[in-house]
């Protein structure tokens, strides 16, 4: 019984993991299209990175004090550690707006967030997978999100050619390239975290 409760745990913060992340997830899309008050957006952010973290130090403490495990030791830490990096990079996203006091979106940032929304909903039904121990429906997930980290990538190299090319102000060219840059880097988080669950499929 002890055994299978701790079992259970770790399947347990996954879930509260990628649950929270989703959320997160439809903040960051809903406030850069807004943009109103980029102050307290980044410390709502801030409250689910913070949640996030806890989840996170919940699952290494256990994996310290429990010999068996539901999966790979290695499998465990390396899923925790890239579904923080995608909580990590909307928070730095967001500090981002909040420092450089952006008050209007443009289209880029707008579709960098729906992505990154996108993205986080084929995590959380992928984890969900993971957890029902359903391996062989993960993949049409895992695939998803590599779609859509390749449509980032095109995204990226667009922003970036309209936004040298239009403007002349060199400081919003600095900005906006770090914000873009780090709204790219967010898919590429959740391109680890599929190829991640890639290699727990392989090695089930």
């Amino acid at each position: 019984m002890f055994l299978k409760r701790r079992h259970d745990f770790f399947f347990e913060n996954f879930l509260h993991i990628v649950k929270n992340i989703k959320e997160a997830a439809r903040l960051f899309r809903e406030n850069v299209e807004l943009l109103k008050d980029t102050e307290a957006y980044a410390e709502n952010i801030k409250l689910l990175e913070d949640r996030g973290d806890e989840y996170t130090h919940a699952i290494f403490k256990a994996l310290n004090q429990t010999f068996i495990t539901p999966l790979e030791r290695e499998d465990i830490m390396l899923l925790t550690v890239k579904l923080d990096d995608v909580l990590d990079g909307m928070e730095a996203c967001a500090d981002l707006l909040d420092i450089y006091r952006i008050k209007e979106p443009d289209p880029y940032m707008c579709l960098f967030a729906r992505i990154v929304e996108n993205c986080t909903e084929e995590i959380y039904t992928a984890v969900q997978l993971l957890v029902d121990k359903k391996l062989d429906d993960i993949r049409r997930h895992t695939y998803r999100i590599n779609d859509l980290e390749k449509e980032a990538d095109q995204l990226y190299r667009e922003s970036l050619q309209v936004l040298f090319a239009e403007n002349d102000d060199l400081k919003k060219i600095i900005q906006f390239k770090e914000i873009y840059a780090t709204m790219e880097s967010i898919l590429d988080c959740c391109e680890d975290v599929a190829n991640t669950l890639e290699g727990i499929i392989m090695r089930s």
